[in-house]
């Protein structure tokens, strides 16, 4: 079931067109210049501060022998994977460098590798996503349908996510890659649990084995998977496929705690995202502020937070379970 939470497109009147935005919501040509622009040096900086924070984390976790920070800690790196992911989301786009080797040799062996993802393989599919919502080649199509869904349904699939049930799944099917007829699938996950390998080894030469099962493989299976989830479903849960993007893409106001622990680098902004995919993401929440103006993104169709849309998502009735 798709739509369930789509509006009806007879509603969604045309943006007040202005000197920035034009009618179907997209900017116009000399605004769209400006935004398009990649901030090269301050995307590496966002790299480099990226891995910072992440000792930064790993380091407080070893050295303060505390029961709450490692719980702070482990909490902290399931972030970790967000951040490292958001980044690799911007290469996939390459929007994180304009130079193309810089921003997939970053997008893949600093950002996507570590993280259990390659980004060319994920680029193929995400590109799908971007040129039709919810069409035929949507590939994330089981993670938005179906919805609103019952409390208990929500409920039990974060619980899947939350215990590593779902982590657990897709490793296997990673891992199964491995041995894939298909040489590109086989060399995408031998690049990945390479890097595994030598995460592992850098914990071990440390004197700390430890670090990388409990502090960056099940925060990647538990925590992340919960994110992801939340994060996926705030974005298209409950919408269907239509020419204006927002009957694909939720709105949601982005608050601090939900830009540090959820979305962060600006990967909320998710209908300025889909309404032009160009836009580096420094970008988006003046773009995002343009699209109000001209009541593209009008108040009656924005969440005014996450619980809110989470809990417009989970308001549905609970289904039979089938025979």
């Amino acid at each position: 079931m798709l739509g369930g939470l789509a509006p009806d497109s007879s509603t969604l009147t045309p943006a007040r067109a202005d000197e920035f935005i034009t009618a179907d919501g997209r900017p116009t040509p000399a605004y769209r210049e400006r935004l398009r622009r990649i901030p090269n040096a301050r995307n590496a900086m966002s790299v480099v501060a990226l891995y910072v924070q992440t000792a930064a984390v790993i380091w407080a976790a070893v050295a303060i022998d505390n029961p709450g920070v490692r719980i702070v800690a482990f909490l902290l790196m399931g972030r970790a994977h967000a951040q490292f992911l958001s980044l690799m989301h911007e290469a996939a786009h390459r929007l994180l460098f304009s130079n193309k080797q810089m921003n997939d040799f970053v997008g893949n062996w600093l950002l996507g590798f570590p993280s259990f993802t390659s980004t060319p393989a994920y680029r193929r599919v995400h590109m799908a996503h971007h040129r039709e919502e919810f069409g035929h080649d949507e590939p994330d199509i089981p993670l938005y349908a179906n919805y609103p869904v019952s409390p208990a349904s929500l409920r039990r699939k974060l619980m899947r996510d939350a215990f590593g049930i779902t982590g657990a799944k897709l490793f296997r099917a990673q891992l199964r890659g491995l041995r894939s007829p298909d040489a590109r699938v086989r060399r995408s996950q031998q690049k990945i649990w390479s890097m595994q390998i030598v995460l592992l080894a850098v914990g071990t030469f440390a004197g700390a084995w430890w670090l990388y099962p409990l502090f960056w493989l099940l925060p990647n299976m538990t925590v992340w998977r919960v994110i992801n989830r939340l994060r996926s479903i705030a974005e298209h849960g409950g919408m269907t496929s239509g020419a204006d993007r927002r009957m694909s893409t939720h709105a949601v106001r982005q608050r601090w705690f939900a830009r540090f622990f959820l979305v962060p680098y600006n990967i909320g902004f998710h209908t300025a995202h889909h309404v032009d995919a160009g836009i580096p993401f420094r970008n988006l929440p003046d773009y995002t502020r343009r699209l109000r103006d001209a009541r593209y993104i009008s108040p009656t169709r924005e969440f005014a937070s996450y619980p809110r849309i989470w809990r417009a998502l989970s308001s549905g009735l609970e289904l039979p379970l089938p025979a």
